[in-house]
Formats: structure tokens, C-alpha cells, sequence
């Protein structure tokens, strides 16, 4: 045991209800007695619950501890031992903010006591919110630096959601928790974080914001909380991209126990998280009412594969020469992880949210999912529809070639979802995936919003800059602009110019952080930039945007 014991997280909020909410923290220790103490005074105490987390692991390429780029500590994934305590604070009153802090009391009798946080129970309609939209962590340089503007410009949130990719690899717990470069998942949203950013030969510390020990976090399943097929010896980033579709699964590995193991899983996601589990993908995708808002989560997200054309590359386009007699090692293109297609269980509870009371009497009705139905980044394409694969042989049956199309007019985004959208009159339908900001409005006035900016930014495609595609001349492959016809949206306050000195539509940088706050006292969903080239600028409101008619 450590001289100094600590716990591996602070508290932060789950699942709030009209007069209760969850608190969750982890240890590195199963411990004896675990607690939330609450109340005006701390009078009151409610004991958690632990679990163990079942998948997290270090491996080859974690940052963690002693182990750094240049010295090699694992030779392959390690299991880590990491509990979870969860605990439910009951009997509160909506609107009011009371002390809370947790205690975990060790094997040997030491307890430790995080620092006394705030929470209340969810806001009633007719309450004043501001919630942080943002997606595409991944521990990238800028996250932490943008969470701590956050804190400074606008106070406090009361809540947080999060269009998926809050890490890179699931399973690897340090992501989560303690990376050694200090700008992990948990510390840089509660304010622990301890990262360099170097700019201009000039290095300035980030802490990022303390934000969800006092604000609930919704987050959405990006590509990068799902793992492929689990192994004891390749490294948890070769895993991550190892992912086989799970029909394809069920015939290969008939017979197998646990199918995940042989297929993709989003166990760890599901283990941190506590979220409405009612729908038919439990906590895959749901939909909850805060406030005002009726957030409605997708699982939308495909594995990302390349888009190399080379003979040696398993990507979205082609199987790598090598691996054609062996279908074992297929990467079956950018396949889909979740169906969202009409007829799918996720469209009809979809159908069916969208007509519900809750949605439909909702003052602002708010669809989160991460993978973009309108972009000028690179990830819309190909479009977001099952590939269809075609082997080519030999007059004696041999494999030539393996190559996989994506039909445009098959997209499940804009031709199954984006209809129904437009007829429950949604109003912001907010995502990620592409690390840029854009927007876009549809003729039904549906808001399209992407706001993921912290550090790992490809470019828009636009102009000059094109999308890396395998046949310009083909309608299924758009190398610029949005695919999907909606133009982009001007800053309304204050964009940024090119060269020329017009208007960009977009941020797409590695300097320049943004992240993005809905306004429900009024309606509003404005956008903020800040460049971490100069720590010392000010934080710009560059566009701002009204979610009621006019």
C-alpha cells in the first residue's frame, strides 16, 4: 500500500432524477467501506456499491508511470485492477445545491476523503441551464487548456454532453485515469490535469476544469469506445482496430461462449457509465429530460479504417493482399457497429422517442450522436451504410481481390434519420468525429452542429484541400465540401478569414481550441475560441445561434 493514499478519481455525477443523483468514483483498491457524506453540514451518509472493472488493461504502448516512449515496461496488456463505487444520493430538492464528498476506507483502515463538491438533483422545466457540448478528447494536446477556459469563461455548467471519442483505446485504463503526460480522460474534466502544451517555444501548464465532480456528463459512443477482438498478447491499439462484424462472428467462431470476445465490445464504456438502460441497447443509446431539453443519444459509429488504396492495407476500400485466403483476418471495410437503418431496433425506439410525449412537449429537442450526418471533414466519407463487398477471382477460383463500395443513396444518416428528424422538428442535432468546428441548417431548420477541436484537426475540405477519396469521378465519394448538400454556415460574430481576407465557415486547427454552450435562459448555442499560441488572449465568442423560431 501507498504511504500516500489517494483515490484514482475525484466524484463526478450520473443520472440525475427529480430528487436523487449518483455519484461515482474508482480506487485502485477494493477496500472496506466506501461512502457519500451530503447535506448542508455533511449530516447525512449513503454507502456505494463497488464493482470491478472487467477489461481495463495496460499494454505496450501505455503512458503509464515509469513506462514512457522510450522506456519499455510491458511487453504485452497487463490486467489493472481498478473498482468502481457508485452511490445513489437520495431526497433532494431540484434547484438546490448541497455539499457532498466521498470517503473510501482501504484494507488496512486508512480512508481517504476527496474535497467537498456541490450537486443537486435534475433541473426542472423552466430552468435556466448551460451545457457544454464537446466530443473528441482523445487525449488530444489542446483538451485540457480548452476544459480549463471552459471553467473560466463561463463558471460552472450543469452538464456536460459528450458526442463520443473520450478516449483512444477503451481498455486502456490510463487513458482513462492517470496518463503520465497529465492529460488523461477524468483529470482534464475535473481539473487535475498537470499538461504541458508547447507553442512557440513558450510551455504553459493546463488543469483543465473541475466540471463533472458538480455537472451530470451524457456521453455518446464514438468509434473509440468500442475494442475488437480481445487478446492477451497484441497491444491494445492493435485490438482497438481488430474489430470483425458480429454476424460475420457468429459464423466463423460458432460455438464460442462470450461472442465479444471474437467480435467488438463497449464493456469498459458501459462500466464507467451510469445511463438510462430502458431502450433495447441498454445504455448504448437512450434518451433523457433535463430541464428544458430532451436529449435524445444515438449510437451512430463505424470502425475507421484507411483509406489507402495500397496492396499491404486493411482499409475501408480493400482487403490487404495478404490476407485474402484467410477471412479470419478481414477487416470487412468500415463496417457499422450498431444498426440504425429503418426496421432496426434502434430506428424504431427512435420513431418512437421522437413521438413521445417527452420529446414532443420538450421546450428545446436535442439529437446527440457521434458520427456526422453533414461535415466538411473527412470522416463522412464513405457514406454511413453497410459496405458491399465484391471478390474478384481468378478463372480457377482464386481470390484476386477483395474491394468494398458504399452506395450514397443507401446513407442511413440522411436517408432513414435525418427524415425523421425533420418531422419531430428537432432543433439541434449536435456531433463529432471529424476534430473541426462547422454548422450547417437544414430547409426543415434543423441545426446541425460540430464542435470537436482540441489538437488533432485534419483540415476542412474545401477549396483546395480535398478528402483522401478512391474515385474523384464517383458520386459515392465526395472530395470536398458537405456530401450531403447543406453549405456551411458563417460564423455569426466572428469567423476567421483566409489569406484573401473572406470568411471561413469552419475552424479546423491545431492551435486554435473551440468548444460550444447551450443557453437554455435563451435558446442560444454559442461557440468559443481560444489560441494557445498566445495563454495569455482572450477567450472569442465567434458565433451564437438560436434554437427558437424567429
Amino acid at each position: 500500500m501507498s504511504s500516500q493514499p489517494q483515490l484514482l478519481t475525484d466524484p463526478f455525477l450520473q443520472l440525475p432524477t427529480e430528487n436523487s443523483i449518483r455519484v461515482v468514483w474508482f480506487t485502485e483498491f477494493l477496500g472496506s467501506r466506501h461512502t457519500v457524506t451530503f447535506g448542508y453540514n455533511l449530516e447525512k451518509i449513503v454507502k456505494a456499491n463497488t464493482i470491478k472493472l472487467s477489461r481495463t488493461r495496460e499494454d505496450q504502448k501505455s503512458k503509464f508511470r515509469e513506462q514512457t516512449a522510450e522506456n519499455q515496461v510491458y511487453q504485452q496488456p497487463v490486467w489493472r485492477n481498478i473498482w468502481r463505487h457508485e452511490a445513489e444520493v437520495r431526497g433532494l430538492i431540484p434547484g438546490q445545491r448541497i455539499p457532498y464528498r466521498v470517503s473510501s476506507e482501504r484494507e488496512d483502515g486508512e480512508i481517504i476523503n476527496s474535497k467537498v463538491f456541490t450537486l443537486t438533483a435534475k433541473p426542472l422545466p423552466g430552468t435556466g441551464l448551460k451545457i457544454l457540448l464537446t466530443s473528441d478528447h482523445q487525449l488530444m494536446p489542446m483538451t485540457a487548456a480548452n476544459l480549463q477556459k471552459v471553467t473560466e469563461i463561463i463558471g460552472r455548467v450543469d452538464a456536460v454532453f459528450f458526442a463520443g471519442d473520450l478516449v483512444n483505446v477503451p481498455d486502456r485504463a490510463s487513458e482513462w485515469f492517470d496518463d503520465n503526460r497529465g492529460h488523461a480522460f477524468f483529470p482534464c474534466l475535473q481539473g487535475k490535469a498537470n499538461y504541458k502544451l508547447e507553442k512557440n517555444g513558450v510551455s504553459t501548464i493546463y488543469k483543465g476544469g473541475e466540471i463533472i465532480q458538480h455537472a451530470p456528463i451524457f456521453p455518446t459512443i464514438g468509434n473509440h469506445e468500442v475494442i475488437g477482438r480481445f487478446s492477451q498478447s497484441s497491444s491494445l491499439s492493435e485490438q482497438f482496430y481488430d474489430t470483425f462484424p458480429r454476424e460475420v462472428a457468429k459464423q466463423t467462431y460458432q460455438g464460442k461462449v462470450n461472442l465479444k470476445d471474437y467480435s467488438f465490445n463497449t464493456d469498459t464504456y458501459e462500466e464507467i457509465f451510469t445511463l438510462p438502460n430502458d431502450s433495447p441497447g441498454g445504455e448504448k443509446y437512450y434518451a433523457i429530460t433535463i430541464g428544458d431539453v430532451r436529449l435524445v443519444v444515438l449510437f451512430a459509429a463505424c470502425v475507421w479504417r484507411s483509406p489507402s488504396l495500397a496492396s499491404t492495407v486493411k482499409g475501408k476500400y480493400r482487403e490487404s493482399d495478404r490476407d485474402l485466403n484467410t477471412p479470419e483476418n478481414w477487416g470487412y471495410g468500415q463496417h457499422i457497429f450498431e444498426p440504425i437503418h429503418q426496421g432496426s431496433n434502434q430506428y424504431q425506439w427512435l420513431e418512437k422517442e421522437l413521438n413521445s410525449p417527452e420529446f414532443q412537449q420538450a421546450k428545446y429537442k436535442v439529437v446527440m450522436l457521434h458520427h456526422p450526418p453533414h461535415t466538411l471533414g473527412d470522416n463522412i466519407v464513405p457514406p454511413f451504410t453497410d459496405p458491399v463487398q465484391t471478390i474478384d477471382r481468378d478463372s480457377d477460383g482464386t481470390i484476386k481481390s477483395i474491394r468494398y463500395e458504399y452506395p450514397k443513396e443507401k446513407d442511413y444518416l440522411i436517408r432513414d434519420i435525418e427524415p425523421l428528424l425533420n418531422a419531430a422538428k428537432v432543433q439541434l442535432v449536435f456531433f463529432g468525429h471529424s476534430h473541426l468546428w462547422n454548422r450547417f441548417v437544414n430547409s426543415s431548420g434543423v441545426n446541425f452542429l460540430e464542435t470537436s477541436n482540441v489538437g488533432n484537426s485534419y483540415g476542412a475540405a474545401l477549396g483546395e484541400k480535398k478528402r483522401p477519396v478512391p474515385d474523384s469521378n464517383s458520386a459515392n465519394y465526395v472530395a470536398t465540401g458537405n456530401p450531403n448538400g447543406l453549405d456551411p454556415i458563417i460564423p455569426a460574430i466572428a469567423p476567421l478569414v483566409n489569406e484573401n481576407n473572406q470568411p471561413l465557415p469552419y475552424i479546423a486547427s491545431n492551435d486554435l481550441t473551440v468548444f460550444s454552450i447551450l443557453n437554455t435562459a435563451y435558446g442560444t448555442v454559442s461557440s468559443y475560441c481560444f489560441d494557445t499560441r498566445e495563454p495569455n488572449s482572450p477567450v472569442i465568442k465567434f458565433d451564437e445561434f438560436s434554437l427558437l423560431a424567429s
